[in-house]
């Protein structure tokens, strides 16, 4: 095992490709940055094929939505693994909801292309290049994403329920 720390991580993402990195920070452990969301795919390419690092398993890849963030209230989370140095690493990428569009990392990871199809499913984000980016777990006719926050979470027009009961 190496002996990579998440200091060392950023420093050579920082020298390796400049400006990529808007913010980063560790909690519990793990090192996460929030990226360009147009640099994706070269920063994976970085990461898997640096001799150090070693990126080369990516664990997740999913959808957020915080509504409030205006210009980037969608994006997509990605945990890489690097089995050399047991390191994890949490990549951010925020996208608006105007333009919910990335570059897809199919390519370099195979594990990406469901999990690619599950997020647009769910949060309506397309990722540029995937090779067959259709509904995955929904129907097809569907014209809305289920997992964004646009909906309240009861039907306001219930009239079988009384409030008191919930403490409300």
């Amino acid at each position: 095992m190496g002996n990579l720390t998440n200091e060392a991580i950023l420093q050579h993402i920082q020298s390796g490709l400049p400006g990529t990195i808007i913010s980063a920070q560790e909690s519990y452990g793990m090192c996460t940055i929030e990226v360009q969301p147009e640099k994706i795919v070269s920063l994976f390419q970085f990461l898997y094929n640096h001799p150090e690092m070693a990126f080369q398993f990516l664990t997740d890849l999913c959808g957020i939505h915080y509504p409030d963030q205006a210009g980037k209230e969608l994006g997509v989370v990605y945990h890489l693994h690097s089995l050399v140095n047991n390191l994890r690493l949490r990549i951010k990428a925020f996208v608006p909801k105007t333009n919910p569009q990335i570059d897809s990392v199919s390519a370099i990871f195979k594990s990406a292309n469901w999990q690619e199809r599950e997020t647009y499913d769910f949060y309506g984000i397309e990722f540029i290049g995937h090779p067959n980016l259709i509904r995955i777990l929904n129907v097809d006719e569907m014209t809305y994403f289920p997992l964004r926050k646009e909906y309240p979470l009861e039907d306001q027009h219930r009239t079988d329920k009384n409030d008191s009961y919930f403490g409300r």
